[in-house]
């Protein structure tokens, strides 16, 4: 394995960066010195479909260079993105660089911000060293594999002072937006009980073979911050196409669905009760672990309670949030219309001055705005980290089978050092983060 020397990391830090010159009259107003220049790294299926692609499409975005671990997955990238310029601009275009190694893309001057989508492994390291370098940071939800990394990565983004997102989407959408109003707005009166879900995932899949690692694939940077393991296709992506990767049913890279569509469901339900900034006092759950090469937890039911005394039971099954108070309830399910207990709250209108959410900007257009405006972004890290700490908690609980006291302020377990061991989870970490 490469041990990534001091020296090294020196002389990587010192690399002369080389300006992507384009004539202004290009893009007229939305000229490269009027928009954000953007790097990307991890062009998996998510980083390359719905993430280069928006920013791609965005006037305040120009992407500057994109980077990955494997080189079939960066050339179509780089293609992909040189071509949008080219056909964008009438002309030859072949502005947009490729690296292999996320530290050349961070040493450069020419980056501003970068959209971390990778896995979820190196999502802290990557934010960390990113915010270390100046450069705004987007990074995929979920933010990290253990609470924390997402604290670190959180104290890394404040004391740069950059601008930061958790990448969601789903705050966008109007039967989350509009159920945010509602609630926020007084409509069900007091929140009493919150209960969320998340798609089932009953994926199993037994010991692998090792194979040879594919040519044009990077394993050992893509192992990163994880310990060496022998490689198999089904740990990390499918060597041909874009199919869900292995990675994400493997503990070492992801807490699995828990979190996935977790972090989606759960931010939602925070954001819509204020508690986005928080967390719960006491957790308690069952449920259980696949075996074999993907061994995430595959089913489990979590029960929550706040420090104002609302219940939230979380399990998997479906993708929805049901908030319920002392004056109705509404229930938000992915793919289907806003609900609630009666038709004249589904339909209130706002009156002036009530919190309005209809204006909520995409995820993309949130972050890049937020650049220029020099302001916060709607779910910043501190957000999502408590979204995916909320999650993580509830795994802690599982796996120790008892109820837990949290202190949402410390971060830390009540009187329990076993399950305070839970909190972190040992890296390979060369860059000294």
């Amino acid at each position: 394995m490469k041990n990534f020397p001091t020296q090294r990391r020196r002389d990587f830090l010192k690399l002369a960066s080389v300006p992507f010159i384009v004539p202004s009259s290009v893009f007229g107003k939305n000229a490269p010195s009027n928009r954000i220049n953007v790097a990307m790294i991890g062009l998996g299926r998510q980083g390359l479909r719905p993430n280069l692609n928006q920013f791609l499409s965005s006037p305040d975005a120009q992407v500057v260079a994109v980077c990955d671990v494997d080189t079939a997955r960066l050339k179509h990238a780089q293609a992909q993105a040189n071509a949008y310029y080219s056909e964008k601009t009438g002309s030859d275009y072949s502005g947009v660089r490729a690296f292999t190694d996320f530290r050349e893309v961070l040493a450069r001057d020419d980056v501003d911000a970068v959209m971390i989508s990778t896995p979820d492994h190196w999502h802290a390291p990557m934010g960390v060293l990113a915010a270390r370098a100046g450069k705004h940071v987007c990074i995929e939800k979920p933010l990290t594999t253990c609470i924390a990394h997402g604290r670190a990565l959180c104290d890394a983004v404040e004391k740069a002072g950059v601008v930061s997102r958790t990448d969601s989407e789903f705050r966008g959408k109007k039967r989350y937006w509009r159920m945010a109003e509602l609630v926020h707005n007084g409509r069900i009166g007091k929140v009493q009980r919150i209960m969320t879900g998340v798609p089932s995932a009953s994926d199993a899949m037994p010991p692998q073979p090792t194979t040879p690692v594919p040519e044009g694939l990077d394993y050992d940077m893509w192992l990163g911050p994880a310990f060496p393991a022998p490689y198999t296709e089904k740990r990390v992506h499918p060597v041909e196409g874009y199919g869900r990767p292995g990675w994400m049913r493997i503990e070492e890279y992801c807490n699995g669905m828990i979190t996935n569509w977790g972090t989606h469901m759960n931010d939602i339900s925070q954001w819509v009760t204020g508690r986005e900034r928080t967390g719960p006092t006491s957790i308690k759950g069952s449920g259980e672990f696949s075996k074999g090469l993907w061994n995430t937890i595959t089913d489990f039911k979590i029960e929550y309670e706040f420090a104002d005394g609302v219940q939230q039971t979380y399990e998997i099954g479906r993708p929805y949030v049901r908030v319920e108070g002392t004056d109705g309830w509404l229930e938000a399910e992915e793919g289907k219309p806003l609900t609630a207990s009666s038709e004249e709250l589904l339909h209130s209108k706002l009156e002036p001055g009530e919190i309005s959410f209809s204006e909520t900007l995409k995820d993309k257009a949130d972050f890049l705005r937020a650049i220029k405006e020099d302001r916060e972004t709607l779910e910043p890290v501190e957000v999502g980290h408590r979204t995916v700490s909320l999650c993580q908690l509830g795994l802690i609980a599982v796996r120790l089978g008892r109820p837990l006291k949290w202190d949402p302020m410390a971060e830390r377990f009540e009187g329990d050092n076993a399950a305070d061991t839970l909190l972190s989870r040992p890296i390979r970490d060369p860059w000294g983060i």
